[in-house]
C-alpha cells in the first residue's frame, strides 16, 4: 500500500513540476499577487481631491482651510466660487467632498457661538466618502479644541493608543488576510484541476485498471496538493514577513499546524469539485462558483459582525473564515494555542466531511 501511495504522490508532484502553467499559477503567481494586492486592496483613503467654497473672509475660516491644505490625506484642493459649483464638482468626480463655510463663520466664533461647516459627500463612493468624512470631522474637532484651549483649558484630554498596530499601518492589516485567501486559492487550484486534468489527458483510465483503491487515490491526490500549497504559502509568508515588513509575533509551529488542517479542508472541497467535473473548464467554473461566496463571506472584505445572524452562522462552515482569524492573530498579537485550536477543530470537521464526500463520489465515478 505504501509503495503504491509513494509512486502516486511522486507521479503527481512530477506532473505538476513539468507543467509550466501549474508552476506559474501555483508557485510564482501567489507571491506576486500578494505583493500587488497588499498595496492595491486597502481601506486607507489618501491622495484624494476635495473642494472648498469659502464665503467668509475672516482669519478663522482661512485657518480652518489651512488645516485641510496641510493634511497629507488631501492631494488637491479645488476652490469654488458658488453653490452651484459644488454640485458640478461632485457630479464630475472632480472632488469626493466639498466643504462649505458660511459668510458668518468667523463672526459667530468671535462671539462665542457655534458655527457650522457643511460637508457635501459623493455617495456613489460611499465607503471612501465615509472615511474622508471621518478625516474632515477629526480636523474640525482639532480646530475646535485649539480654539477652546485659547479661552479655557479643556477639562478632559483624550489620549488614544492602538494595540497591535500602533501606527495603523495598512499592510499590517491587509497582508495576513491576503495570505489566508491566496493560500486557499492555491489549494483550490491544485486540487480542483487534478482529476479533471487526468480525464483530459486520457490517464484517468489508467487509474481505473491500477491496483490502487479509491481511498488510496484520494490520499495520493491530497498529499501532493498539500505539499505544493504549503510551499507556496511559505514563499508568501517570507515575502510578507521579510520584504513587506509585516510583524510575525506568533508561533510558526501553530501556524503551520492550523494551515495544514485548513489546506486539507480546502483540498477536500477541490477534489469534490474535480470529481464532479468532466474537464478542466468545468472544474474552473465550479471553483469560481464556490470561491466567490466563500471569500465574500469569510470576513475578508466586510466584518462578519455586520452580517445578519443567520449568515454569521453560515460563515462558521467556511474554512477561510477560521484561517483568516488565525492568521491575523498569529501575525499581529501571538494568540494562544487554545484560541487557535478553537478555530482549528471546525476546519478539521470540514476536512473530514469534504474528503469523505470526495472519496465517496470518486468511488462512484470509478464504479
Amino acid at each position: 500500500m505504501w509503495g503504491r501511495l509513494k509512486a502516486l504522490i511522486v507521479k503527481e508532484l512530477l506532473a505538476s513540476a513539468r507543467d509550466p502553467q501549474t508552476r506559474w499559477v501555483v508557485l510564482f503567481s501567489p507571491p506576486f499577487l500578494l505583493l500587488i494586492y497588499a498595496f492595491a486592496i486597502t481601506q486607507e483613503v489618501k491622495n484624494v481631491s476635495i473642494a472648498v467654497y469659502n464665503q467668509d473672509v475672516g482669519i478663522e475660516a482661512r485657518e480652518l482651510i489651512s488645516r485641510f491644505e496641510g493634511s497629507p490625506t488631501f492631494e488637491n484642493i479645488v476652490y469654488l466660487d458658488s453653490t452651484q459649483a459644488i454640485s458640478r464638482a461632485i457630479d464630475s468626480k472632480q472632488a469626493i467632498m466639498a466643504i462649505q463655510i458660511g459668510a458668518d463663520f468667523s463672526r459667530l466664533l468671535a462671539a462665542g457661538k457655534p458655527a457650522d461647516v457643511q460637508l457635501v459627500l459623493d455617495g456613489r463612493r460611499s465607503n471612501a466618502a465615509q472615511i474622508v468624512q471621518g478625516y474632515a470631522v477629526q480636523i474640525v474637532a482639532n480646530f475646535n479644541a485649539e480654539l477652546a484651549r485659547e479661552k479655557l483649558p479643556p477639562p478632559t484630554a483624550v489620549i488614544a493608543r492602538a494595540w497591535f498596530n500602533p501606527n495603523f499601518e495598512p499592510l499590517w492589516f491587509a497582508v495576513p488576510a491576503l495570505f489566508a485567501v491566496l493560500t486557499a486559492v492555491v489549494g483550490f487550484m491544485v486540487s480542483a484541476l487534478t482529476v479533471a486534468r487526468e480525464r483530459e489527458l486520457g490517464t484517468f483510465e489508467q487509474l481505473l485498471v491500477s491496483p490502487l483503491q479509491p481511498v488510496e487515490i484520494m490520499v495520493g491526490k491530497t498529499v501532493p496538493a498539500l505539499i505544493i500549497a504549503l510551499a507556496s504559502a511559505t514563499a508568501m509568508l517570507a515575502l510578507g514577513w521579510l520584504v513587506l515588513g509585516v510583524p510575525f509575533r506568533g508561533s510558526l509551529i501553530l501556524l503551520y499546524g492550523s494551515m495544514t488542517v485548513f489546506l486539507t479542508s480546502i483540498i477536500g472541497i477541490g477534489l469534490f469539485i474535480s470529481s464532479l467535473a468532466s474537464n478542466q473548464q468545468q472544474a474552473v467554473i465550479g471553483l469560481f462558483i464556490y470561491m466567490m461566496p466563500a471569500v465574500l463571506l469569510s470576513g475578508y472584505a466586510t466584518p462578519i459582525e455586520n452580517m445578519p445572524d443567520w449568515l454569521q452562522w453560515l460563515t462558521e462552515t467556511n474554512p477561510i473564515t477560521h484561517f483568516i482569524f488565525i492568521c491575523k492573530g498569529v501575525f499581529m498579537k501571538d494568540i494562544p494555542a487554545s484560541v487557535i485550536f478553537a478555530h482549528t477543530w471546525p476546519m478539521a470537521l470540514i476536512a473530514a466531511f469534504t474528503l469523505s464526500a470526495g472519496a465517496w463520489l470518486f468511488r462512484r465515478r470509478l464504479a
